[in-house]
């Protein structure tokens, strides 16, 4: 197959779902410059939509030893949240760091020195490591590109908890559209499925999850709903500059690089910057660059200049190889096998949209409530 890249940003067809129009342009570039407009960031009364929402958390947060949880990684944007949400915001936050067997010692430094500086409570989440070693090697068997969406989910499982636990209606997130919009579903997908998640554990895994931190349709509902949780993707809020936070952490923090995006967790460099790649055809710096290009901070050119460098040096790979399968209690050879199983994707397990409810609700339902709610009158 050839490659066709667009010709604003980088991304290509090794997403099957891209789009290009008759001059080039990709269907990723074009719906993030159409979005960006519609962010809080981009409004006029933008400073006051954020001190409002500040304002908020800080009320609803009166009386309680925090107003609001953060998640904490030791990646750039979670570090920077942590430095925003107390330095400048002003705000009370419970930092909450997932520990899934694969933090990197310089992630580990970082975390501490961002707690011990900002003197920010630190709670950790430990994974029951038989049992998480057991759901990743299951996605190895299942073979899609999702392996690293069980830990994210039970980041986000993580999150809620620790915010129904202290009362806590504000959960603080990094995720934003500046430099995260652009991401293909097919090249990692299911992140809050958590029928995805069970049923290739069930497949392919050989212990129970019963202590995995998982969030399901039942429990979002009764955190958001019931309790009045909510996601606050802060960045969205005022003008978000990667290269103005990485300075900013780097001097104020200490904080160190990591050499790649979520690259603090050693599973996620090997998977993203070896497995993706090789077996599957996906750089997720594709995307990383293009969200950079169409918020002006990286230049076209600068990002094929990156791509032409593989997304982890060689040297590293053997490496991470004999760490991951070791770490797995595998033989470098039975971790290859792994690697070496025909491509799979989401679509071949059992997930949230060929349920038979959503299958029913979608042939039933949704014609019923278009009915009732003519196009366009939905957020009326």
């Amino acid at each position: 197959m050839s490659v066709k890249i667009c010709n604003f940003c980088v991304m290509d067809n090794t997403d099957p779902d891209i789009l290009f129009d008759e001059k080039g342009q990709c269907s990723h570039c074009k719906s993030y410059l159409q979005n960006l407009p519609k962010l809080p960031a981009q409004q006029i009364n933008a400073d006051q939509l954020l001190q409002d929402l500040v304002s908020d958390i800080k009320r609803r947060g009166r009386g309680k030893k925090y107003d609001c949880v953060i998640g904490l990684s030791g990646g750039v944007d979670s570090t920077y949240v942590a430095y925003v949400v107390t330095k400048i915001l002003g705000l009370r936050p419970i930092a909450v760091h997932m520990d899934n067997g694969w933090n990197s010692e310089l992630s580990v430094m970082n975390v501490e020195n961002i707690v011990k500086k900002l003197g920010i409570d630190l709670y950790t989440k430990v994974l029951d490591w038989d049992e998480f070693r057991d759901l990743q090697l299951a996605f190895l068997k299942a073979s899609t590109p999702d392996s690293e969406i069980p830990t994210d989910h039970a980041i986000c499982g993580t999150l809620y908890e620790v915010a129904s636990k202290y009362n806590i209606k504000h959960l603080i997130s990094g995720a934003n559209f500046v430099t995260e919009r652009i991401m293909p579903a097919a090249w990692s997908q299911g992140h809050s499925d958590y029928r995805y998640i069970k049923n290739v554990s069930q497949k392919f895994g050989t212990l129970k999850l019963s202590t995995f931190p998982y969030l399901n349709s039942i429990k979002r509902f009764y955190y958001e709903k019931v309790r009045g949780i909510s996601f606050v993707p802060i960045f969205n809020y005022f003008k978000f500059d990667l290269n103005e936070a990485r300075n900013i952490i780097e001097q104020e923090l200490d904080w160190q690089d990591y050499g790649g995006k979520h690259y603090e967790s050693i599973y996620t460099k090997f998977f993203q910057g070896y497995i993706l790649p090789q077996k599957f055809g996906f750089d997720k710096r594709k995307g990383h660059f293009s969200n950079l290009i169409c918020a002006g901070i990286m230049s076209r050119d600068e990002a094929l200049a990156k791509l032409k460098n593989p997304p982890i040096e060689e040297k590293e790979i053997p490496y991470l190889k004999q760490y991951v399968a070791k770490k797995f209690a595998l033989s470098e050879g039975e971790l290859e096998s792994l690697l070496n199983l025909p491509v799979k994707s989401y679509k071949n397990y059992p997930n949230a949209y060929n349920s038979v409810w959503y299958i029913y609700s979608r042939k039933y339902i949704k014609p019923i409530y278009r009915f009732l709610i003519p196009v366009g009158d939905e957020n009326v």
